[in-house]
């Protein structure tokens, strides 16, 4: 059974309290509260006037080796911060499976917006999967109401259709959460707390719509919303205030980046650890797998130094975890490393109560039980050997999708595209395609070992 968002209940409940009593003999029993119908909420006054549908399931792996991606949304998506973890991680963490990116963000756009470009810009590509982030900008910064509802979700939804006509898969975004009224909203027409019911409402919507047309849905509302709600009291001051959207309130810093690129990567089915190292010490073995070789395995009783040539790299992410600019501290407001960045190492035997393990320059002393369950190095160690190479990749898409946003908005729909589109694309796309190839002159397998000491 659908459920509906507050907003859209509270509307169908506008009863008076004469009514009320004049029926009341002739109404049937209310209907006991489904929990398991919406999202578990913290334990905390600021979530009690949120009821968010519970979102659908996760589904199998939509990746497929050689897909073409596009990145579509609005200003959001144009800060190319979420779009640039989505495509560094595919690059760097996955990247036997040769998947193809393109960012599409743009600032001020709707859902009824990206459809009047979505020939132009979009479907020229021939995409095979799709993330959509589309509804801050739709909501119109006001209380929500049923004729803006339909009209984002009719809009939203044939976006949806004509990516499906096209074969490309889909991963729907639900919009984030709004932390300030928007400052260029001269008037404004709701409080914060109808902004964001406004935006969950449509985030519900979209639901339906993710459901009605069988495509993957990424939840970005409501994780980020808690986030929002639980960093601030958990890493901010009165002097230095934590914010998830960002000073703006709409905008997020990259804390709050790092929830969308969860939510957009975990939707797309991604759940296989990118490394599972396997070392024995009782008989000395170590394995990996074909994109984790051995090639050096020596040790005694003192200790154990095994190198691999790994071809897949964790996401390496360093910085405070108590700043919103930091993507590690994205880390901790969701399970990125838990779910997305398992870079892990078992040891069987361990022949005393701790370990030393060194990785690179840095050293962590880990128990027997944890080694016997298996690490995560990439959670342990915030620079590793995998650092410099990823930072060249990082930095070689960040190039990539700048140029994208020139590309699509200064060219496709300046002078020169529409004096003739279809040259200006064609010269575009080469000096795009340079910009593609200095990402894969980055990707080069790297050699690390890995140091274990026993400690007495």
């Amino acid at each position: 059974m659908k459920t509906l968002c507050p907003v859209l209940v509270s509307l169908a409940c506008l009863f008076t309290a004469t009514e009320i009593l004049a029926d009341d003999a002739k109404l049937p029993p209310m209907p006991a509260f489904d929990r398991a119908a919406y999202e578990a909420k913290p334990d905390d006054p600021e979530f009690e006037k949120f009821f968010p549908a519970k979102a659908p399931a996760i589904g199998n792996m939509l990746l497929e080796k050689g897909d073409r991606l596009v990145i579509i949304g609005d200003s959001i998506t144009e800060q190319k911060m979420y779009s640039r973890m989505i495509e560094t991680y595919l690059t760097a963490c996955m990247p036997h499976l040769e998947i193809k990116t393109r960012q599409l963000g743009w600032s001020g756009e709707t859902a009824a917006g990206f459809l009047r470009r979505m020939d132009s810009d979009c479907l020229r590509f021939e995409p095979t999967i799709a993330t959509l982030c589309y509804g801050m900008n739709d909501a119109r910064y006001r209380p929500f109401d049923l004729t803006n509802g339909r009209w984002y979700q009719s809009h939203y939804q044939h976006i949806v259709k004509r990516l499906k006509e096209a074969n490309a898969k889909v991963v729907l975004g639900s919009p984030g959460c709004a932390g300030k009224i928007a400052t260029w909203v001269k008037a404004p027409k709701c409080t914060l707390d109808e902004h964001n019911l406004n935006l969950c409402s449509l985030r519900d919507l979209a639901i339906e719509i993710a459901e009605e047309e069988n495509v993957a849905f990424a939840d970005l509302f409501w994780p980020m919303y808690v986030a929002q709600v639980q960093a601030a009291k958990k890493y901010g001051t009165e002097e230095k205030p934590y914010q998830v959207t960002g000073n703006d309130g709409i905008h997020p810093p990259w804390a709050g980046q790092v929830i969308m690129a969860h939510g957009f990567l975990t939707a797309m089915g991604i759940k296989e650890p990118i490394a599972d190292l396997k070392i024995n010490w009782t008989d000395g073995t170590a394995s990996g797998d074909q994109h984790h070789q051995v090639t050096k395995n020596e040790g005694s009783v003192d200790g154990r130094e095994v190198t691999y040539m790994s071809s897949r790299y964790p996401f390496c992410a360093a910085g405070p975890t108590d700043s919103e600019n930091s993507i590690r501290s994205g880390m901790t407001l969701v399970p990125f490393n838990e779910t997305l960045n398992q870079f892990l190492l078992t040891v069987d035997s361990v022949p005393s109560a701790k370990m030393e393990i060194r990785w690179g320059d840095q050293a962590h002393v880990f128990t027997k039980d944890d080694l016997e369950k298996g690490v995560n190095l990439a959670e342990h160690f915030q620079v590793n050997p995998f650092s410099d190479a990823f930072k060249q990749i990082d930095q070689a898409v960040a190039e990539k999708q700048a140029y994208e946003t020139v590309q699509i908005k200064k060219i496709f729909h300046g002078k020169e595209g529409k004096q003739d589109l279809d040259a200006a694309v064609k010269r575009t796309e080469a000096e795009r395609d340079v910009l593609v190839q200095k990402i894969q002159d980055c990707i080069v397998p790297v050699s690390h070992t890995l140091v274990l000491t026993p400690l007495n």
